[in-house]
């Protein structure tokens, strides 16, 4: 149970400063066939921020993400992860880079064959190459600490609501000490409660673990809790920039429209 004083209010808009930027994205786009999904994307991404993607489904905000993690190649523009060139990365270099970027799936993709104690030894042991039993223990229960689920490590995914699915899926992502969280929808298929905890705990992580992230959304609420900036996607192109609070009074009826949604 949260207690009262772990409350995460929304954002506050505060003046921009110099921080280090972990992404550098410019001019980046992205075809598949005739249809051309990124058309001219630009955006920096710096230590310890929050960025919100906004867009309707279909406008390339995950392909955006999946450029990141050399997932996805891009046709021209530069893209810079950490000062490092993805676009050049061999695969050893890129599986080195990966490991510093944590990618929260929109189903949590736990494996459901697993314990929740399974499912997060298996990135220490497989990828972190861990050995000691004692470190690996305390490491899951660190993590599952820090998302409120200490109490499940011993059940079965197939027992766990949806947002408690999507807490251990954040849980298994954090546990390999990421600098970059890739969020894509972490509230889709949730209650408005339910997504506004997730959103909420997206804050408390980033602040205990000074993480730098990208969140993919068209949920508002999640966008107005999470938002350090938002940036306004439409048609493969970023059409505007932003506090929430800046957007919200835009000009730009497309814009408007998001913050015009029923509640």
């Amino acid at each position: 149970m949260k207690k009262a004083d772990e409350h995460i209010e929304p954002k506050k808009e505060t003046p921009e400063t110099k921080q280090e930027v972990v992404i550098h994205a410019k001019g980046i786009k992205k075809s598949f066939g005739k249809k051309q999904v990124l058309k001219n994307i630009s955006f920096d991404l710096k230590k310890g921020e929050n960025i919100v993607v906004l867009g309707k489904s279909g406008q390339g905000k995950s392909v955006t993400i999946q450029c990141v993690v050399g997932m996805l190649t891009p046709d021209a523009g530069k893209l810079e992860v950490f000062g490092e060139d993805v676009t050049a990365l061999n695969d050893d270099e890129l599986k080195q880079l990966r490991m510093k970027i944590g990618f929260l799936f929109q189903g949590g993709a736990l494996y459901d064959s697993m314990t929740v104690r399974d499912n997060l030894e298996f990135p220490l042991t497989r990828v972190l190459k861990l050995k000691d039993q004692k470190e690996i223990t305390k490491k899951v229960e660190g993590v599952l600490d820090a998302v409120g689920l200490l109490d499940a490590i011993d059940k079965m995914p197939s027992d766990l609501s949806g947002g408690m699915r999507k807490r251990v899926g954040l849980a298994r992502t954090l546990i390999v000490n990421p600098e970059i969280m890739l969020y894509d929808e972490p509230t889709t298929g949730l209650d408005p409660i339910t997504s506004r905890e997730i959103s909420e705990l997206i804050n408390r992580l980033q602040r205990k673990y000074e993480i730098s992230s990208i969140i993919i959304t068209h949920d508002m609420e999640c966008a107005r809790i999470t938002a350090d900036r938002i940036l306004v996607m439409n048609e493969g192109e970023y059409i505007a920039e932003g506090s929430y609070k800046e957007l919200e009074k835009s000009d730009n009826e497309m814009v408007r429209s998001f913050f015009n949604q029923p509640s």
